[in-house]
Order: C-alpha cells, then sequence, then structure tokens
C-alpha cells in the first residue's frame, strides 16, 4: 500500500523524539517514560491503515504500557526494547517510502519466557497506584500549558455533557465518540507535558471506552459514575494549572486517582468497580470552582477566571498538534489548519477597561447633543454629523457589550450534574431538562447565579418532587420532571425552573412563618405574600434538618444574590401539581434602563426591573395608619407610601403626594410607592462606581453621568425601602 508523503514526514518526526527521549532515559528513572509511550500512541494512529509497520511500535508501546500500570520506571529491559526500536525502526520507515515489504527485527527479550508467564486476565484485586504530586515544569512549559488549559477545560465540559446524554441514551455513539475522543487528547498532551496523574487516569478510561465503542462492554450507570469521579480528579489536576498559571504557586496537594485507576481497570475486567475508601465529596454538594485545588469536587468552568473566550469554537486538534510536534507555532498552525472559526483568548480586565471607555463615549456622545440642541434647526451638517455620531456610538456599545455575553450553556450543565447526583442522593427518579442554554447573558451575571440555581435545583429535588411511592399513588409518573430554561423577556432575560411536584402548601408555609416568629397571629396576606415567605431568612419547612436541606439558609440567599443583581424572582405554585420559579435578570451589569426622577433640584435613576407603574395619586386614596405611616390604596390593596425627599434631607416642589408622583416599585414579592416630584425621561446609562469611601450606601446602587454632565444617584429600591 503506497504511503503519502506528509504521512512519511510526520512519522519521520516522532522517530527521531523517540529516538531523542530513547537516548536521555536512563533505568531506574521515569524521565521520557511518559513521552516515549505517548508519541508512540501516535505513530500507532498514524499507522493504523498499514498492519504491516504498525506492529513494532505497537508491541513497544505494549511494553511501557506495562511500566506505566505498575507505576515503575524505565527497566533495563524496557529501556533496550525503546532503544532497539529507535535505532531500527527508521529501515522501516525507508522500505515504506521506497515501496519495498516491510521488515523489522524484533529484539528477543532478555528474560526467559518461563520466568515472566503470560498472566491471566486479571478481574479484581488491582493494586492502586501511588499517588503523586503533579510536576507542571513551569518554566519551561508555561505557554504549552496555557494553551493545553484551555483546551482541557473544553473537553472537560464537553464530556461531562456527553456522559450526562448517555444516561438516558446508553447506546448513542456519536456521544461515547465524543468522551473517547476527549479523553484520548487530554492523555496525549498531559503525556507529551509529563502530567503524570492525569495521563495515568486518561490512559485507563481511554481503554474503558475503547471496550464500550467496540461493543465488548456493556455501558451501565455504574460506568457513568466511575467516570464522573475520573472527570472530576481531573478538573481539580486542572485546577491546579489554573492556580499556576495565575498566581505562579506551584501544586502542594497531591489529587488522589489512585483508586479511581483501580475501579476502572475493575470495571474493564468485567468487574464490579470497589474503589479503595478516599475521602471524597458528597453527591449533593454542588461542584465548586477548580482554582482552590483544596476544595472538593470540580465545576467546569468556560474558561479560566482571569479570561474569557470571545467566540465559541475553535480548534480541537490544536493541543494534539503540539503533542505531536512539540512547540507553540505547531498549536497555531493547527489552529489555522482546523478551518474552524477563529477564536481569542482576552484578559477581563481588558474587557472592562474596553467597556469604561465606551461607557465614557456614550457619555460624551450625550453631552455634545445636550449642549448642540439650540443650533441642531438651524445646522443641518451638524445635525447629520451629531446623528451619525450617535449611530456609531450605539453600534460600538451593543458590540462591545457583546464581548461580555458568554453562554448559560455551562451553568446549565452544572445544574443538570447536580440533580443527577442528588436524585442517586435522595433516591428519587428524576427526568431532569434544559431549554435555551445558548441564551446568552453578562459574564458578571452568570458567575453570580450559579449559588442561587444551586440552591432552587436542591429545593425542587428534596422539598419539590415527592418519592416514587407518592408520585404513583397520586396517578403521577414515577420519575418527576424537573425543567430549567433560559429565555429573552425585552431587555431582560428570564431563567425558570419548574417541577411536576407537591407544589407548595400555602397554608402550612403561613402556619410554619406563624410558629417561628416571621409572621403575626391574624396578620392577612395574599396567596404571593404568603409563598414569598419562603425567602425570609431561617424559613424552612423541612421536618428534619439533612445533608441537602432543613436549615434555612438556602432561599433567602437565592433572593439576596439575585437582587444584588439587579433582578428579581416569582413564585408559581399550585398545590399538588408543582412550582414554577421565574428569575429575571438584566442582560448586562453594565449598563441600566433607568427611570430618571426628579425631587426638588435633584434626579434619581430607578430601574425599570423594579418599576411597576407611576401615577398621580388621587386625594381620596392617601391616608395615615397609626403604626405604619402613609398608605396608598391601590386598587383595592393598602400599600405602604415613602417620601424620597425624606430619604436624602432634600427640600421638595411637591409637599402634597397629589400635586406629585408616585412610582409603584416592587421589590422582594412587596410592593410600596415612592413619592417624587415629577418624572423626567426614561434612558439606558452607564453604571459608575460611587469609589470606596461611599460604597455600600443604604438605598444607592451607583452613580450615572447624564447628558448635561450633572451625577444621578442609582436607587436600589429593595435596600431603600428596607431600611425604611
Amino acid at each position: 500500500m503506497s504511503i503519502a508523503p506528509v504521512l512519511l514526514q510526520q512519522v519521520d518526526d516522532i522517530i527521531n523524539r523517540i529516538a531523542a527521549e530513547a537516548i536521555l532515559a536512563q533505568p531506574g528513572r521515569d524521565d521520557g517514560l511518559i513521552p516515549a509511550y505517548s508519541l508512540l500512541g501516535q505513530l500507532c494512529d498514524l499507522l493504523v491503515d498499514h498492519p504491516d509497520a504498525l506492529q513494532p511500535p505497537h508491541n513497544v508501546r505494549e511494553v511501557l504500557e506495562r511500566r506505566l500500570d505498575a507505576a515503575q520506571p524505565f527497566d533495563d529491559e524496557s529501556l533496550a526494547q525503546l532503544q532497539h526500536f529507535a535505532e531500527h525502526y527508521p529501515r522501516v520507515v525507508d522500505a515504506m517510502r521506497a515501496g519495498k515489504p516491510v521488515q523489522y527485527k524484533e529484539m528477543k527479550p532478555a528474560v526467559a519466557a518461563a520466568e515472566t508467564p503470560a498472566a491471566a486476565p486479571v478481574r479484581s484485586g488491582f493494586t492502586a497506584p501511588p499517588d503523586a504530586l503533579m510536576d507542571l515544569r513551569l518554566e519551561e512549559n508555561r505557554e504549552l500549558l496555557t494553551e493545553f488549559h484551555s483546551e482541557a477545560v473544553d473537553h472537560l465540559s464537553q464530556i461531562e455533557a456527553a456522559l450526562l446524554q448517555l444516561e438516558n441514551n446508553p447506546t448513542d455513539a456519536e456521544a461515547i465518540s465524543s468522551i473517547f475522543r476527549s479523553f484520548h487528547t487530554i492523555k496525549g498532551v498531559s503525556g507529551f507535558l509529563q502530567l503524570t496523574p492525569m495521563h495515568t487516569l486518561t490512559h485507563e478510561v481511554e481503554s474503558l471506552l475503547d471496550l464500550v465503542r467496540n461493543n465488548k462492554l456493556a455501558l451501565t450507570s455504574t460506568i457513568i459514575t466511575e467516570m464522573l469521579k475520573a472527570r472530576d480528579a481531573l478538573q481539580a489536576l486542572v485546577g491546579q494549572i489554573t492556580v499556576a498559571l495565575e498566581k505562579g504557586e506551584l501544586p502542594t496537594e497531591i489529587v488522589p486517582v489512585g483508586h479511581l485507576i483501580v475501579a476502572v481497570k475493575t470495571l474493564a475486567a468485567g468487574g464490579n468497580a470497589v474503589a479503595p475508601a478516599v475521602a471524597q465529596p458528597p453527591p449533593s454538594v454542588a461542584p465548586a470552582a477548580p482554582v482552590p485545588v483544596a476544595e472538593s469536587a470540580a465545576t467546569v468552568e468556560s474558561v479560566a477566571p482571569a479570561e474569557v473566550a470571545l467566540e465559541p469554537g475553535g480548534a480541537p486538534a490544536a493541543v494534539a498538534a503540539v503533542a505531536q510536534n512539540g512547540s507553540a507555532n505547531a498549536m497555531a498552525a493547527a489552529t489555522k489548519k482546523s478551518g474552524g472559526p477563529s477564536t481569542i483568548r482576552v484578559n477581563t480586565e481588558k474587557l472592562d477597561s474596553l467597556m469604561d471607555v465606551v461607557g465614557e463615549l456614550v457619555i460624551v456622545q450625550s453631552q455634545l447633543q445636550e449642549s448642540a440642541r439650540h443650533l441642531l434647526d438651524s445646522n443641518n451638517s451638524l445635525q447629520r454629523n451629531l446623528a451619525q455620531v450617535t449611530r456609531i456610538t450605539k453600534e460600538l456599545q451593543h458590540t462591545s457589550m457583546s464581548l461580555r455575553m458568554i453562554p448559560v450553556k455551562a451553568t446549565f450543565q452544572k445544574m443538570e450534574r447536580l440533580a443527577r447526583d442528588l436524585a442517586r442522593d435522595c433516591g428519587k427518579k428524576v427526568s431532569f431538562s434544559v431549554e435555551g442554554e445558548d441564551t446568552e447573558l453578562d459574564r458578571t451575571v452568570v458567575e453570580e447565579i450559579n449559588d442561587p440555581l444551586v440552591h432552587m435545583v436542591r429545593n425542587s429535588l428534596d422539598h419539590g418532587l415527592e418519592p416514587a411511592a407518592d408520585r404513583l399513588s397520586a396517578g403521577k409518573p414515577e420519575a418527576g420532571k424537573v425543567q430549567l430554561k433560559a429565555y429573552h423577556q425585552g431587555s431582560n432575560i428570564v431563567l425558570e425552573l419548574s417541577d411536576d411536584g407537591r407544589g407548595i402548601d400555602a397554608q402550612k408555609v403561613l402556619a410554619k412563618a406563624i410558629k417561628q416568629g416571621l409572621v403575626t397571629e391574624g396578620q392577612k396576606l395574599s396567596e404571593d405574600e404568603i409563598l414569598n415567605l419562603i425567602f425570609l431568612p431561617g424559613f424552612s419547612t423541612a421536618e428534619k434538618v439533612t445533608s441537602i436541606s432543613g436549615r434555612g439558609v438556602g432561599m433567602d440567599v437565592v433572593r439576596r444574590n439575585i437582587e444584588k443583581l439587579r433582578g428579581k424572582i416569582e413564585i408559581e405554585s399550585e398545590f399538588g401539581k408543582g412550582s414554577r420559579f421565574r428569575i429575571i435578570l438584566p442582560l448586562t451589569m453594565a449598563i441600566i434602563d433607568g427611570l430618571i426622577v426628579k425631587v426638588g433640584e435633584d434626579r434619581f435613576i430607578l430601574p425599570t426591573t423594579s418599576v411597576k407603574m407611576a401615577y398621580r395619586p388621587a386625594a381620596e386614596t392617601l391616608s395615615t395608619v397609626q403604626g405604619r405611616g402613609e398608605v396608598l390604596d391601590l386598587r383595592g390593596k393598602i400599600i405602604p407610601l415613602h417620601r424620597l425627599h425624606q430619604k436624602f434631607a432634600i427640600e421638595p416642589k411637591a409637599h402634597n403626594p397629589s400635586e406629585g408622583i408616585v412610582v409603584i416599585v416592587e421589590f422582594s414579592g412587596r410592593t410600596s410607592g415612592l413619592l417624587v416630584d415629577e418624572m423626567v425621561s426614561k434612558q439606558e446609562v452607564v453604571i459608575k462606581s460611587l469609589g470606596a469611601l461611599m460604597q455600600g450606601l443604604p438605598g444607592v446602587a451607583g452613580c450615572a453621568i447624564l447628558g448635561d454632565g450633572n451625577i444621578a444617584l442609582i436607587l436600589d429600591p429593595a435596600s431603600l425601602l428596607s431600611a425604611a
């Protein structure tokens, strides 16, 4: 069979690199063992269609594989085999180039076969290899580690998504192949970089996957669980690389992988995985960020915290090219050849700086328009130029905002994994589905929304879904349904979590709130107000404290975190049929859609997400209630009325509410009226920080520079009215 010149050149390159490793290697040391093993694997991949030339590298690779499996360095025999191969295999390449029959003289083992009988396949009793600290060789490998890190994060994300997909469809060949490719890539590059714990673990998982892929082993839930554990261990190892690259701190803790290797080997041998006892995070614990290496489990983060990918996609072959060609230049070449969409990774500080500059440009453009207002009617040229500047500024603003936007897919994937682990922990059958995972949201919002979603998913599975027996007796399917979806609604994004569980018993919630002293006896509350009691600190309807819930420190954190993002949460629930939680968030944290109001000579900005309506109240709807202050009758519902001028000690123009404007705001499920003198306009404004000296002012979220150059405070209705 003819062989392409390009392929021959690649084979030559690999042989030369194997020869270099063989020269430097020494018996009793493992330097060069993993790189040689990885290079032989690449050679086997290249020669898969040339079986006559494939056998020699395959045989030597098996010799090295046995050393790796036993966690042993080179011995005289294995090193001699490698050196013999490096010396004689170039003749095989020459024969292939000339189109002649391949002849290779195998080296006879120095040890008699009788002394090393071939062992029968072992089905149990594997010994765990000793766990070792990962040696990054940071100074010499920094550039390659940076590229490998970003690729590995993507692969780990793909592995988790595909494994969760296989949970529902174990015969999905494409998902199995995707996982195999990801583990294979991580194995190859980690071998090249001599990241021993990572390489040995991925090698064993790849071997197990190869059996599954070739239909020699049926994929079971046990196998999927072990692969997820292996993926989590790899994430912890990648987390150590993250810390090293960002802070220059080399790994100081060993990530245990030996017990996982034993479990995977046992499964591959057809046994049941019973791994040695190792401290593991409980299944109900949500995956944590990978940076603190000492923390349990690991989360798939889209990129290292210091970077953000501007475009999805890229070239999965890039890191594999480094393992094959051994240079960062090869990385760039592989990316170029891949034909995928070109991407670039940019430090998020640069993006934030860009947003600040664009924000300043927006302010200056507004000031120009304000300054030229009286000239526009008589100067058509100025009018055209200003309109052009406005159009370009708006376009630049939207483009720079889009650079901060990332899909919620990674966050949704974490919730899917969490639901799977919790379902196993609770002993419940759960069908978890996601929708709208490609919806994009501001990077800051995506980072902050993780904790609220974790609490909500935990509550949905623990409180919401009934045990299988209860569901069957209620005429429901045995498996509960939980759905998480994202969609746009105006200038906001909505994250919605729904289940078909038992729903919320409003009367039970009210009784519990009264018992806990959170509500006074006889206080009349609407159903919405009762449902919102679950967000009060310390409130819990759980009968007993478990590892999942019952301590009353969940939903109040949810609401607090969401309000910190200038969002709000709504509940719909029907007892016996299920619940729906809707989180409404702004698309970006850098720009706010605000309602500008005026009190005296000062202007304030209210986020439109908190504003329900604004109107001039009739005198007969206003009254004062002893102990509660001023109240307003809003369509039959009594709500408190607050005067904004009193909060900031300002002299107003309208002392009588019927002469001013009442803005109806909603926060934490409660509705209040805010008295101002007049409404000025509604517009997008760029949020500015107040600086360190004025941080934490109650009721103030920041400030904005208006078109006339004056500063207006951006109000936070939740803290402003809670303080009142």
